[in-house]
């Protein structure tokens, strides 16, 4: 009898200590906010959104269960983008993941505290960090090169069209000028004029295309942003409705109409700007991250849209294509 009553003490004193301990093993994990400001007119598309979340779930974040996303898109104003920042802020967000150098500037000037994680077309050029092998600051990120690329697309596009003289090229001004300066020398020794269309927004597409064929554009170079890739179902329907040849950055611009395109490979990128993310949660400092490039590079040629502006493309031009869309 004397055992057994020792016994069950023994079990209540140990359930007294191991319970507490059970519980706080079965509490549901923290829960860490991330943002991403994104200045394009609408929320980034899904499978965009889901190559950053693969990032992060290579660091173990998977939404959900111990990280959660709020997205924030301009809806083609960039002038919400203060607003925006401020309240992701005030959310007490761990990071803030933003999209081209407008949108890092708005919030570096909103927080030097929280990290930014920025995926832009030129962080250094733009000033926006100190240098590429040590960012400084709460900042670091993914730069596209998008000066040097839109350069490149300019010359694709003379190869693809030799006799076009005079090129429109689409600007969000949001972006700075270091693309357009990229494309002055090029454009020199390639004979080619620029007609420099400024778009802010939607409602300005129309009227720049009016003006191309007014001023006997014979292309069209669309450069980097985040506002234009928003918009680029209505650039590759304008363009085809007024039959001049057109180059986009990504992948799925050609796939959806455009002529072609060249640049990184997008969803690496998205990925890239998720590794980085999930880099700054457990514990890195974004002035100790180098900033990184992407490492490979696609040319993607649409056939069928080529043949239906009469255009003949060069062998040449094929054989070094990633990607051709019949």
């Amino acid at each position: 009898m004397t055992f057994r009553i020792a016994t069950l003490a023994t079990v209540v004193v140990f359930l007294l200590v191991t319970g507490p301990l059970g519980a706080q093993a079965q509490r549901a994990p923290t829960v860490s906010r991330v943002g991403v400001l994104y200045p394009g007119g609408s929320a980034p598309l899904s499978h965009r959104m889901e190559a950053f979340r693969q990032g992060l779930r290579e660091f173990g974040f998977v939404e959900g269960t111990n990280i959660s996303i709020e997205i924030h898109h301009a809806d083609g104003s960039s002038d919400r983008l203060a607003s925006m920042a401020a309240e992701l802020v005030r959310r007490e967000v761990r990071v803030i993941a933003t999209s081209g150098d407008f949108a890092t500037r708005v919030v570096q000037q909103t927080t030097t505290t929280i990290p930014i994680v920025a995926f832009t077309d030129d962080l250094v050029g733009a000033g926006l960090v100190a240098s590429y092998a040590r960012p400084g600051g709460n900042t670091t990120g993914i730069s596209i090169l998008a000066p040097e690329l839109n350069a490149k697309r300019l010359q694709l596009l003379k190869e693809m069209s030799p006799g076009i003289a005079r090129v429109a090229v689409l600007w969000d001004p949001a972006t700075g000028a270091a693309q357009l300066k990229a494309m002055e020398g090029v454009s020199r020794s390639l004979g080619v004029q620029l007609l420099i269309l400024e778009v802010r927004g939607p409602n300005d597409l129309d009227g720049a295309f009016t003006t191309a064929r007014n001023e006997r554009a014979g292309a069209v170079n669309v450069l980097a942003s985040p506002l234009l890739a928003s918009f680029s179902h209505k650039i590759i329907d304008l363009a085809a409705n007024n039959r001049l040849p057109a180059i986009y950055q990504w992948r799925e611009n050609a796939e959806a109409g455009g002529l072609m395109s060249y640049g990184p490979i997008l969803l690496d990128t998205w990925r890239q700007t998720g590794l980085l993310v999930g880099k700054v949660l457990r514990g890195a400092k974004p002035s100790d991250l180098p900033i990184e490039e992407p490492t490979n590079f696609e040319l993607v040629i649409n056939l069928k849209t080529a043949t239906a502006l009469g255009l003949r493309v060069s062998p040449s031009l094929l054989s070094r294509a990633e990607r051709v869309i019949q």
